[in-house]
């Protein structure tokens, strides 16, 4: 069996996904752009919503995985008096509401009592979760629904605006990863004694990248490699530490939990260390490597 060869372009790219394409998509025309297959991004965007995708190239696809967890920010507009199939409005219409418009301030004291903070979710059918081993849209597309136990997330903030629909307001939401905006505009409406879904979902920032940082899929911006761990405590290794690192040899771990990245002098990043036991920091990937 031939060997696969290994990737030559290595970066990051921090994208501004078009609506009407699948995160897949954008990868696969990252794929042909950049001539290099193993491109992999962090945190999917459904093909109606828009906004930052992060993208990892080459090498910094061993880095994605750190990215999972990271603080999102959201935009969207949620529709009150109707519910979708899909809680958003790609979806068909299953259920009407006669809803007054509800108020701003009503609406705020709800969000402020119910959905901010550490709280329960119920992931929506369709979403990228698996069920025994079966992601839930794919089960949603045959028409079938299975029960969901509720998932602790958390939203730090939920801010909302009146727009000059009375049945429709803008929401801004910063939460943590595992969220589902679908699901809290859906369940803000059901909260408010009707329905909701949402429309224009945007995200806005990943982590420490923001879509003022973005480009285009037409110009493709990479990124340096060091910039996939923007987000990390940073530490600069001397010769013997590099040497130690490279060789997957475990030391003291800094001050925190972890990650942390490290650099030679040079500034070229060397490795990213985890927690290890004891506050025994370890290697966990590492560039450049002897083995």
């Amino acid at each position: 069996m031939a060997r696969r060869r290994p990737p030559t372009v290595h970066g990051l790219v921090l994208l501004d996904k078009p609506a009407g394409m699948t995160s897949h998509d954008v990868v696969f025309k990252l794929r042909k752009h950049f001539g290099e297959k193993r491109i992999g991004h962090a945190g999917t965007l459904d093909p109606d919503a828009t906004g930052l995708l992060v993208i990892g190239v080459g090498n910094a696809t061993r880095l994605i995985r750190f990215m999972g967890d990271m603080d999102k920010t959201y935009s969207c507009e949620i529709v009150f008096g109707t519910e979708t199939d899909t809680l958003d409005d790609s979806g068909v219409t299953t259920a009407t509401y006669e809803m007054t418009p509800p108020n701003i301030e009503d609406i705020r004291r709800i969000v402020a009592e119910k959905f901010v903070g550490d709280i329960m979710q119920i992931p929506p059918m369709v979403s990228a979760l698996r069920v025994d081993g079966v992601r839930l849209h794919q089960l949603a597309r045959e028409g079938i629904e299975v029960e969901r136990q509720p998932r602790p997330i958390t939203v730090y903030s939920y801010d909302v605006e009146p727009t000059d629909d009375p049945m429709v307001i803008r929401a801004t939401v910063r939460c943590g990863g595992g969220t589902y905006i679908r699901s809290l505009g859906a369940d803000l409406g059901t909260a408010l004694g009707g329905g909701a879904h949402i429309r224009t979902l945007r995200r806005h920032t990943t982590g420490p990248y923001s879509l003022d940082d973005a480009c285009t899929l037409e110009e493709p911006v990479l990124l340096p490699l060091i910039d996939t761990v923007r987000g990390m405590p940073m530490h600069v290794l001397d010769a013997e530490g590099v040497d130690n690192a490279q060789f997957g040899r475990v030391r003291e771990a800094w001050d925190g939990d972890g990650p942390w990245a490290c650099t030679d002098t040079d500034g070229e990043l060397i490795a990213v260390f985890e927690l290890w036991r004891d506050r025994i920091a370890k290697p966990t990937v590492v560039f450049g490597g002897r083995g």
